[in-house]
């Protein structure tokens, strides 16, 4: 046996020994996540999400702000020093206390004005979830309508090898013209490519779902699911309804004209003093200490004029925001109009690839490759039989993909 035989002989054992070492250190694929794992992971992830959760807990730290009481003032007052800052020496001084007290209903306002400003951020909190779970929804569904159509493309490009290497085999035996051939090898070249675009597309499709995740690029995912979702049950009139009740928007709003009539009572308040409480002790050198008793009080002599802005600013506020509410309501109603029958079409067209079209282009492609197997047809008719099957397996995936999706735009619109 020469060195270069030995060499071999070597390398192929090592080979044969570090193989399954090899095989064991691959890290194993991730399980496949549902939807429910990934909505799971996005609203414990998402940054936006997250902030808004930070700007709820800023709105509930405002509250606790605008029930504080106002903080009492200590005085200290010492008269007749005989040099500066000789307290000692001072002949008459005054130690005391004094609180604000404001007038009744000034604070309750001011904090019922703090809560409104905290539903309507909770209200900012609800739709960020919303739209983030449609987003995952859409990403979910976009990767499992890519995974399809990656699976119908290579499932036709099985077909046109299959179809080529029977042109070849009847080339060889004379039965069809070279012609045939090249047209098989066109096909299979170019079901080459519509693979390689659909395993694009499934990687892109793998990298949104990440992104929606907050899962670093290029990490590796799978899912499981279906794309075919349930039909909605609700009538469009149901999803209207639920709309105008529950979408943050319409919640924000009604918060918003809330708080902004409680300003409007807030300026009203502030014609109204409150009043300032003092009580201090009061020492004369030579003399027994005493208590002074002190009552201030805001004369009300300039408080219209300075009512009058705010409470004119606040009615205008309110007009406008009455006037948003009318506009959001519309778009809204708009917004389940055009999901509501986006989703029903969708249905309808998944249903007639079921029960019509999927069948008909299936039998159709069987009957010709039979034919072309036996000589009856040629290539050129079996290559637009095939096309027509791949195109009405991709057009079933994507009506199953748009109902998907519709169905979860109806949710959306819903506030659901």
């Amino acid at each position: 046996m020469s060195w270069k035989t030995s060499g071999l002989v070597v390398l192929a054992a090592a080979g044969l020994w570090l193989c399954p070492a090899l095989v064991a250190s691959q890290p194993a694929p991730p399980p496949p996540l549902s939807l429910d794992d990934c909505l799971r992971l996005a609203l414990a992830e998402d940054p936006w999400l997250k902030a808004s959760g930070h700007r709820l807990e800023a709105a509930q730290a405002r509250v606790e702000q605008a029930r504080a009481l106002p903080q009492p003032t200590l005085t200290f007052d010492s008269d007749l020093q005989p040099r500066p800052f000789n307290f000692s020496g001072s002949g008459e001084s005054y130690v005391g206390i004094t609180q604000v007290f404001e007038f009744p209903g000034r604070r309750r306002t001011r904090s019922d004005i703090a809560l409104r400003e905290q539903d309507a951020v909770r209200t900012q909190v609800d739709d960020v979830r919303i739209v983030l779970t449609y987003n995952v929804r859409r990403a979910f569904f976009g990767l499992l309508h890519a995974e399809e159509r990656l699976r119908h493309v290579q499932q036709g490009r099985e077909s046109a090898a299959e179809f080529l290497k029977t042109a070849e085999t009847r080339l060889a035996a004379g039965d069809v013209a070279r012609v045939e051939v090249v047209r098989a090898r066109v096909e299979a070249a170019q079901s080459a490519t519509e693979v390689q675009a659909a395993a694009a597309a499934v990687r892109l499709a793998r990298a949104a779902l990440n992104v929606q995740l907050g899962r670093p690029q290029g990490e590796a995912i799978a899912v499981s699911g279906d794309l075919k979702v349930p039909p909605l049950t609700q009538s469009v009139e149901d999803v209207r309804v639920a709309a105008l009740a529950s979408r943050p928007e319409i919640r924000r709003l009604g918060f918003a004209l809330e708080a902004e009539a409680l300003r409007k009572r807030q300026a009203g308040q502030s014609r109204w003093p409150g009043f300032e409480l003092g009580f201090s002790h009061h020492r004369i050198d030579g003399a027994a200490g005493t208590w002074d008793v002190s009552l201030a009080v805001p004369i009300p002599l300039f408080f219209n004029q300075a009512a009058r802005g705010p409470m004119a600013e606040a009615q205008a506020t309110l007009l406008a925001l009455q006037r948003e509410l009318d506009h959001q309501r519309r778009a809204i109603e708009l917004e389940v109009e055009t999901a509501y029958v986006e989703a029903e079409l969708a249905r309808d067209q998944s249903r007639l690839y079921e029960d019509e079209i999927l069948a008909e282009a299936e039998e159709a492609y069987r009957m010709l490759q039979f034919s072309f197997q036996q000589g009856e047809v040629g290539g050129l008719e079996l290559i637009a039989s095939r096309r027509t099957l791949v195109s009405a397996r991709l057009g079933y995936a994507g009506a199953l993909y748009n109902h998907a999706l519709a169905v979860a735009a109806v949710d959306m619109a819903a506030g659901r």
